[in-house]
């Protein structure tokens, strides 16, 4: 996304609006998707993310340099995987698809609660009161925030490691197949960045999020 607005021109308050969102997101609501993952796998039985200090929304247990690069300059990126022992689960694979599926559905969460605020400053924003600069200045602020969570969310659903998607295709398909993919794990993630980069996936991505941010900001109109 900082190459697309970089792209689009120089707009100094969309630019620090970007900015100040994407360290937000960085340093809160991943470290929220880290923890809604150690949250229910705790739940569960397993005590591998509580032992590993995973069981905290200190920002500083869960940041991926290259996660938070990639947030950063295409909108698309991941924190340090939280380890779980399927083993500890009384169901392993229903364990596993549980706790997989926590972190983007804290992301969705995040990013209504955030479109629904974007909206509401949005429509008591004046550009012409002297207020009108930081009201705008912060109602983009809420947009990105809100953009990005659900671009987080859909994003880690794909299926293929080290996404969240991939432990929930492990109750889809047979396990032999399931470890033969996380072989290629290192390369696959790769093929990913390249693909993001390009905008080959990332186009059908942003796609899916403007889809879903479009029918989050109708609903919040119709509350607000």
């Amino acid at each position: 996304m900082l190459l697309n607005l970089l792209r689009n021109g120089f707009d100094p308050i969309n630019l620090i609006a970007y900015l100040f969102s994407m360290a937000f997101v960085v340093f809160c609501t991943m470290p929220v998707h880290e923890y809604a993952h150690a949250l229910v796998a705790t739940k569960l039985g397993d005590d591998t993310p509580r032992l590993q200090g995973r069981l905290t929304l200190n920002p500083m247990a869960h940041i991926s340099l290259y996660g938070a690069l990639m947030i950063l300059f295409v909108g698309f990126g991941f924190a340090k995987p939280v380890n779980v022992n399927a083993r500890n689960f009384k169901n392993p694979k229903r364990g596993m698809a549980l706790t997989a599926i926590a972190g983007p559905i804290s992301n969705l969460l995040m990013g209504f609660v955030f479109t629904l605020l974007y909206v509401l400053v949005y429509k008591h924003t004046d550009s012409e009161s002297s207020k009108g600069l930081l009201m705008t200045a912060i109602s983009v602020f809420l947009y990105f925030a809100a953009y990005v969570n659900i671009q987080l969310a859909i994003f880690n659903l794909i299926p293929i490691p080290p996404l969240d998607g991939s432990r929930i295709l492990q109750v889809l398909v047979p396990q032999k197949y399931y470890f033969k993919l996380l072989q290629y794990e290192r390369y696959i993630i790769i093929v990913v960045f390249v693909l993001l980069f390009t905008g080959i996936l990332s186009k059908p991505l942003i796609f899916l999020t403007s889809l879903l941010f479009e029918l989050f900001a109708k609903f919040a109109n119709l509350i607000f």
